[in-house]
């Protein structure tokens, strides 16, 4: 499963990290529907490195024409000028395993839960932390996701 897999290799390279989106939502327990899997890093570059790395050896790419160097310099540019919120990993063989590293976010200071699951576990942002990152957001879905959490 693609997820176990990111987040072991993530474990593998020692990358603080935590899933959100969707299936964060899913692991917290509100009922959610997503195919995309989205997660945060401490926003470091040795940590940006161990995390390309770390995806790189389950065989996901980048899919713009950018590496680590130019994410780390011109982060604030390609968020502002360009809604770059999340780089995106893919793999060219089976588009289908895809992942997004979110830039627009530090894990940093954030809470991180441990979530059991079938074939092992997960770190997964904080519920309350989830929230307010996702009310930042201000999106639909998010607004959507704030009021199924907050119900539980």
């Amino acid at each position: 499963m693609l997820i176990h897999d990111i987040c072991q290799a993530l474990a593998r390279f020692e990358v603080p990290y935590a899933l959100v989106g969707g299936h964060a939502v899913a692991l917290h327990g509100a009922v959610r529907g997503t195919v995309d899997i989205d997660f945060v890093i401490e926003w470091q570059r040795a940590d940006l490195e161990k995390a390309v790395q770390a995806l790189q050896s389950i065989g996901l790419r980048s899919a713009l024409p950018l590496g680590v160097d130019e994410v780390w310099t011109n982060r604030d540019r390609y968020i502002t000028e360009r809604n770059l919120i999340a780089w995106n990993f893919v793999d060219f063989a089976d588009p289908l395993r895809q992942v997004d590293l979110l830039i627009n976010y530090d894990l940093t200071g954030h809470t991180v839960d441990t979530k059991p699951t079938p074939s092992g576990t997960i770190q997964v942002l904080n519920k309350q932390d989830l929230i307010e990152m996702k009310r930042q957001s201000g999106r639909r879905q998010d607004l959507e996701d704030i009021r199924s959490l907050e119900a539980l």
